[in-house]
């Protein structure tokens, strides 16, 4: 056997330790994403399993602007006062989307696992075994009574398949996530900022309602609350949505 010269020894050893100390900073990171994702959980009573930390790093990685792709649309009218963008009328294609129903005792815990539950997804838990990508906004269907006072329990959480994925969208290892096919749909979208709870959703339900002059062409039970960042962060962006009659 030909032996091996100081120098290629130093070279084999010197890699070796980059690659530990890479996987070390790796392990850090998880732990630390995964920690401060446990500590938001808990703040929402919900909690955060060990095995979501693969997802949450891959999911962290890959939120930069550059990565995320936005739900393509057509915007139909901007109705503005004053300067002010009091809404957008909007035209989504007909589209796949992976959705979870859920019904936890509070919305935001409702959010929370069902995001955890599409983050999965996502990352891998598929029948590709690849990383999906992720694409803006995450919607979340609520349901209303008749007299748009107050919220049911039960919420579906959707996740729009990337353009590439829409003709075969990979099978969920999760029997909780189903893909649905949404038809075309005209929505009425207004943007808000923060937390999104039963209270906050209920004002801005109210506050749109009162700001469209035929509030009546909506369906009155049914309503899409669109989320651009994640549950975990604090200054959420978000945009409730009523949708046109079919």
């Amino acid at each position: 056997l030909a032996e091996e010269s100081p120098d290629s020894a130093y070279h084999s050893h010197g890699s070796s330790l980059e690659e530990e100390a890479a996987e070390r900073m790796d392990d850090e990171e998880q732990e630390r994403l995964l920690s401060y994702w446990q500590s938001v959980g808990r703040g929402h009573q919900v909690d955060v399993p060990r095995d979501m930390a693969e997802p949450i790093q891959q999911l962290t990685r890959n939120n930069s602007p550059q990565e995320r792709q936005s739900i393509p649309f057509t915007l139909i009218q901007r109705k503005e006062k004053l300067g002010d963008l009091l809404y957008e009328k909007r035209q989504y294609g007909k589209a796949k989307w992976a959705c979870i129903k859920m019904k936890e005792k509070q919305y935001e815990q409702s959010i929370c696992l069902g995001f955890m539950k599409l983050m999965r997804y996502i990352c891998e838990q598929n029948s590709s075994g690849l990383y999906l990508g992720i694409t803006v906004p995450i919607v979340t269907i609520v349901h209303t009574n008749e007299a748009q006072s107050a919220m049911t329990q039960a919420v579906t959480v959707a996740y729009y398949l990337p353009e590439v994925l829409q003709d075969e969208p990979p099978h969920p290892f999760d029997s909780d996530i189903i893909i649905e096919e949404w038809p075309a749909t005209i929505v009425y979208s207004r943007s808000f900022r923060g937390i999104t709870n039963e209270d906050s959703i209920m004002r801005e339900i109210n506050l749109l309602a009162a700001i469209l002059e035929s509030p009546e062409l909506c369906l009155r039970d049914t309503f899409i609350i669109a989320g651009y960042t994640n549950p975990a962060a604090a200054n959420r962006h978000n945009e409730i949505w009523f949708l046109q009659r079919p």
